[in-house]
């Protein structure tokens, strides 16, 4: 599994933003985010860590980590899924508007979110609370999202759990790729697949950055 370290690009200072940033229309722009949505294994967490080196004074923030904390906190959702868990949800509201409120630098979200009402959830209350949202979609085609889940080694220290974290995402799949139908209309679909993460990040920085 990758290291947990936190990520942000070097600044000279930072700048308050009051442009439109995703289609809101918010009376204070009190933040930014980018967010990169997709399937699991579309590259998501690689593209995202490419942003945050492309783009000045931006700071990585993984919501799974939010969820790892949970894990030693409360007791599991039944489906062993912590976005199923409310207190994840509202922690990653509030965690993300409070990194955004105090440092004043953009974030980069890399988070699965194809459930209609966890996205909503999410992307809903970072706009509630100030934070101009970009929402980014990485897509690619079934034979080889499942080529890559099945090539990826996440935990190479514990060959039992990782073939589970492999099945488990497996089977996601079909799930998330149906769930590009549902995304928003201000959407930014990106085709991981044709593009590789150099390109897709300097896409995602072009647009972030025109915003």
């Amino acid at each position: 599994m990758r290291a947990r370290t936190p990520r942000c690009a070097s600044s000279s200072g930072s700048r308050r933003n009051s442009t439109n940033f995703g289609g809101s229309s918010l009376p204070e722009i009190r933040g930014r985010a980018a967010g990169l949505n997709g399937p699991f294994g579309a590259g998501k967490t690689t593209v995202s860590e490419l942003v945050v080196d492309r783009f000045p004074g931006s700071m990585l923030f993984d919501p799974e980590e939010v969820g790892f904390m949970l894990r030693s906190v409360v007791p599991p959702a039944p489906s062993g899924d912590f976005q199923d868990l409310p207190v994840w949800r509202s922690l990653t509201v509030d965690t993300a508007t409070r990194i955004a409120e105090i440092y004043q630098r953009p974030l980069v979200v890399p988070m699965t979110l194809v459930r209609r009402q966890y996205r909503d959830e999410i992307f809903g209350g970072l706009r509630t609370a100030g934070l101009a949202v970009r929402h980014f979609f990485l897509t690619l085609n079934e034979a080889l999202l499942r080529s890559r889940i099945t090539d990826q080694v996440l935990l190479p220290d514990n060959a039992e759990r990782d073939a589970e974290v492999r099945r488990w995402r497996l089977g996601q799949v079909t799930r998330c790729l149906a769930a590009r139908a549902d995304m928003p209309g201000d959407t930014v679909f990106l085709d991981s697949g044709e593009a590789g993460p150099s390109a897709l990040a300097d896409a995602v920085v072009e647009r972030v950055s025109a915003d």
